[in-house]
């Protein structure tokens, strides 16, 4: 719904996945990566050992408890519903920008618990949750400054749909910056969403 305002570029969208990574990674953050290899390699030597007597369920309402609060506050938003139709974007990037601020600090603490349930799993678990912490700080950072492109998207849809829709435009847009806040949380969410998978799929393979 955003690429219309944004302008993007397909044929860039097409990229191989590696080759837009590349793109992200600077000198040092190749290093980064490089150290944090050597560090995967150290916890391989670690006893092999089967997941640690554990279940994936608790780790599983973990993150469906989290991800079910923020739903209901990005739907259940009542500064946002009480806006007015004259009132501007304004309002709308204030509500956005406090639901990013929300989503960041619930995930992060989210990501962070997963991976100490990880770390205390097996050694396999354990450079898994190593790798993960030390890829969000080298993309964390990049990612936050695309995220923080997104209102700004928002208020050229906006604009959009006051000038082509005078009847019903706001309504249209109240459920697209709903439904765009929603598709940022999972967006965000996917890297622990993996996690817990992965976690999920030793504990079933553990005897």
């Amino acid at each position: 719904m955003l690429s219309d305002a944004a302008s993007v570029d397909v044929d860039a969208s097409r990229q191989d996945v590696a080759e837009k990574l590349g793109l992200w990674l600077s000198t040092l953050d190749t290093l980064q990566l490089h150290a944090a290899h050597q560090s995967i390699k150290a916890f391989a030597e670690e006893t092999p050992a089967h997941v640690r007597a554990a279940t994936s369920h608790p780790l599983e309402e973990d993150v469906h408890r989290v991800r079910s609060a923020m739903v209901q506050a990005i739907t259940a938003n009542g500064a946002a519903k009480a806006i007015e139709t004259d009132a501007g974007y304004a309002p709308y990037r204030q509500c956005y920008l406090e639901q990013q601020r929300h989503i960041e600090s619930k995930i992060a603490s989210l990501r962070s618990h997963v991976r100490q349930v990880l770390s205390r799993a097996s050694p396999q678990l354990k450079q898994l949750a190593y790798l993960d912490t030390v890829m969000d700080q080298v993309i964390g950072g990049r990612e936050q400054r695309l995220m923080s492109t997104v209102p700004v998207l928002l208020e050229k849809r906006f604009e959009q749909l006051r000038r082509a829709q005078p009847d019903g435009w706001h309504d249209t847009f109240r459920q697209e910056w709903q439904d765009v806040l929603l598709a940022e949380m999972n967006v965000r969410l996917q890297p622990v969403v993996g996690l817990m998978e992965a976690f999920s799929n030793e504990v079933k393979k553990s005897p």
